[in-house]
């Protein structure tokens, strides 16, 4: 059984390589990070106010009474009425869905979804090592959100270089980060200084923030910075159409 936070969808990938895509999401609980640099403000089921990522439903273990045992099979009946026949993209995320990497139930979904066709999008933090054991686990592509001081997580943490190379030496995938224009010379020189050691990857810069006014105070220099380094700008679509609202 694992531990799911929600199925939704059909909607658009709002986010990365496969952007505007129509997908499927199947979020899990649980990780291992609980990113509170990002700034994003919530209240507890409790009434206690935290910071964290924008998932933070997900992520929080408050909120453990909301997230549903679910069997593999249960998972895959819902995205299969939820396509309707149609090969959607199907999206695993989280929380950090790797945490559940070495589950059956987990690979289950993953090798029936990629043999039926549908192309599967794994979004991680990348902090965890992961083996790469079937032929259709290297189908899979990695969206590897990989966290900058900015999240507030320790940089021993938050950065597995081995892990991140055996990524990217497996699959195909791309690394992905969230800037604010506020301390963006520092982040500016993390990037450059990881991905001196990491084999050549796609590397996507996105604007923090969880709704429109947010994302517009730092697009402009986010911009500035992929034309410097030629790095691939990428909108937050999802937030600009749909603000914080969550299953959407």
């Amino acid at each position: 059984m694992l531990d799911l936070s929600e199925i939704f969808g059909p909607t658009i990938q709002g986010e990365g390589e496969r952007i505007g895509k129509v997908s499927i999401f199947i979020r899990f609980s649980k990780c291992n990070f609980s990113c509170s640099g990002f700034g994003v403000e919530y209240n507890t089921p409790e009434g206690e106010k935290k910071q964290g990522c924008d998932t933070y439903y997900a992520v929080d273990k408050s909120f453990k009474k909301e997230w549903i045992k679910s069997s593999y099979e249960d998972i895959i009946k819902d995205v299969n009425q939820r396509c309707n026949k149609n090969l959607y993209d199907i999206v695993i995320t989280g929380g950090e869905p790797l945490l559940l990497w070495n589950k059956k139930d987990f690979q289950e979904i993953l090798k029936y979804f990629i043999l039926k066709g549908h192309k599967v999008t794994i979004e991680t933090n990348a902090s965890i090592k992961i083996d790469f054991t079937y032929d259709y686990q290297k189908s899979i592509l990695f969206s590897m959100s990989v966290k900058l001081s900015n999240s507030n997580e320790k940089y021993e943490k938050r950065i597995n270089i081995s892990a991140l190379k055996k990524i990217i030496e497996n699959t195909s995938s791309y690394l992905k980060f969230v800037l604010n224009e506020k301390n963006i010379q520092e982040l500016e020189k993390e990037i450059q200084e990881l991905t001196n050691v990491l084999p050549k990857t796609d590397i996507y810069l996105m604007p923090m923030g969880d709704s429109i006014k947010d994302l517009s105070l730092n697009d402009r220099s986010i911009i500035d910075l992929c034309i410097k380094h030629d790095y691939i700008y990428c909108d937050r679509t999802h937030i600009r159409v749909w603000g914080d609202k969550r299953g959407v």
